[in-house]
């Protein structure tokens, strides 16, 4: 598909018809390989075996209700409360990352109010700290493993 700037996975592929599908093992099923998908395959597998993300603790396609629309957060890192703690939003690597793309996923964040957000299309990776005390957004230099997130 992509080459990512992202650790190679073992991607479990098959067809149906024209259709290429793609394992979820987060949503424990097929789902169609776009070049979305195929980022957050590659991701999700990043943070679980790279960055000792529970698996158990992450969701990807998370239904949300903002001003009355359903939208859906990608991924959704939670604590060990089971409390939401990163929204993680992917692209296609072919979609650059922009301003819309923060001001997307800063929606998505009225609703839930976590700590970290992240934005991935594969070849470029952003982490965000938000200090809600002093009210201040903080640019991380890597994604930080699930041990070093503060649970803020």
């Amino acid at each position: 598909m992509f080459s990512l700037s992202l650790p190679s996975i073992e991607a479990n592929i098959k067809k149906e018809g024209e259709k290429s599908l793609i394992f979820d093992n987060l949503r424990k099923r097929y789902v169609t390989l776009t070049p979305e998908e195929w980022v957050r395959q590659h991701f999700v597998e990043y943070l679980i075996n790279h960055k000792h993300y529970p698996a158990a603790l992450m969701a990807n396609e998370i239904s949300i209700s903002l001003n009355g629309m359903t939208r859906r957060c990608d991924t959704v890192v939670y604590n060990r409360q089971l409390e939401p703690l990163a929204i993680v939003e992917y692209k296609a690597p072919t979609v650059g990352i922009s301003r819309k793309t923060f001001e997307q996923v800063m929606a998505y964040n009225n609703v839930l109010r976590v700590p970290y957000i992240i934005i991935s299309n594969g070849l470029r990776h952003y982490c965000c700290h938000l200090d809600y005390t002093q009210m201040k957004a903080e640019f991380l230099q890597d994604i930080p493993e699930y041990a070093e997130l503060h649970f803020a």
